[in-house]
């Protein structure tokens, strides 16, 4: 049987990631990175904190699936279709404050999951990497809907939830009824991710490289919501949010495996680091670049200031029924808390294209 729980508050313990090689910088070539790989020390998993509901999202449950114990809010009529919501970084579940309980009004059975390094999300065992590798958070999706009994669903996301929705969608599709993508097609890989960008485009990863180095792990984990927010500003420069909201998110990121997996997840991008050998198969797979051929939607907004490929760049990786929505209005990364109507309005358009 399944372990269902909902949270109490607990102490939670703070780790340090220990015996990472040398120090990089970003001036250093990409062809000349040669890092060995992290090691991480020894961790006692900690109890997940009580975190704020948020304005429509309601208690947090917590569940055991694969690694993972994991913190999701949960909405809507039991029998209804599923829609899985998965948010990006720096950011957190309320992103979808507004979202979740419309599609809830509207029949849905809605899912979002704190990510791990996110929230009430923990790992089972000390010994488990924390691994942030890409097609390790889509495993991730796979074990909660295993657990939760959920045989299919509609997928959406922004940022890494945006990449592991399409991971999902490519390499399980007969899990995933429909996809909705910010940014559109966001899978990689590392062969990719050491080839250098023009000047102007470098720029905009300066957060990639940072991490690289030891200064950098250090830095985020001491200035982690300072840094969340300077994010937020660059990447949703006309989003005019407030602290209240702000700091709702921001405590998900004292999440004692967060700055971890954020750290591992770009510089395992960058390949200077290592995933897990047991996940190699799938990014394989994944380096192929495989089409997706679920219905999708991709939407985009007008205002986007992070990183991001133009949608007729990735149009033609979605082989089924396709739209793309450009939304406007000033509306930067964090589309759906952003532009909520919009982003539910595609969940529930999806399956009828």
């Amino acid at each position: 049987m399944n372990d269902v729980r909902d949270n109490s508050p607990a102490n939670t313990q703070r780790r340090r990631f220990m015996g990472f090689a040398a120090a990089l910088t970003a001036a250093v070539p990409l062809g000349l990175l040669d890092i060995g790989k992290a090691f991480a020390a020894t961790r006692t998993p900690s109890a997940p904190t009580a975190l704020p509901a948020g304005n429509g999202l309601g208690p947090i449950r917590q569940i055991k699936a694969g690694v993972l114990d994991i913190g999701y809010a949960e909405l809507g009529p039991s029998n209804g279709r599923v829609a899985i919501l998965l948010h990006g970084w720096p950011y957190d579940i309320h992103a979808f404050d507004d979202v979740a309980p419309a599609l809830a009004a509207s029949g849905y059975r809605v899912i979002v999951p704190y990510l791990r390094g996110y929230g009430s999300t923990r790992f089972l065992s000390p010994d488990t990497m924390r691994n942030g590798q890409q097609s390790v958070v889509a495993v991730d999706v796979i074990a909660l809907m295993d657990a939760l009994k959920i045989p299919k669903a509609v997928v959406a996301g922004f940022d890494w939830g945006a990449r592991t929705a399409d991971i999902v969608a490519a390499l399980w599709p007969e899990r995933c009824e429909a996809l909705v993508s910010v940014s559109g097609y966001l899978i990689g890989n590392q062969k990719a991710g050491a080839a250098p960008l023009p000047p102007q485009a470098e720029l905009s990863w300066w957060y990639q490289f940072y991490f690289a180095t030891e200064r950098g792990r250090l830095g985020y984990e001491t200035n982690r919501k300072e840094f969340a927010r300077l994010i937020w500003h660059t990447a949703s420069p006309k989003w005019a949010f407030d602290d209240a909201t702000f700091d709702r998110s921001a405590v998900a990121f004292d999440n004692p495996d967060h700055v971890d997996v954020v750290v591992h997840n770009y510089r395992w991008r960058l390949g200077i680091v290592e995933g897990e050998s047991k996940y190699d198969a799938l990014e394989a797979r994944l380096a192929t670049a495989p089409t997706i051929a679920i219905p999708t939607i991709t939407l985009e907004g007008d205002a986007n200031g992070a990183p991001h490929p133009e949608p007729s760049a990735y149009a033609s990786k979605f082989t089924g029924k396709y739209a793309h929505r450009t939304i406007t209005g000033g509306i930067g990364h964090n589309l759906p808390q952003e532009a909520p109507k919009a982003f539910a309005d595609a969940v529930r358009d999806v399956t009828s294209l």
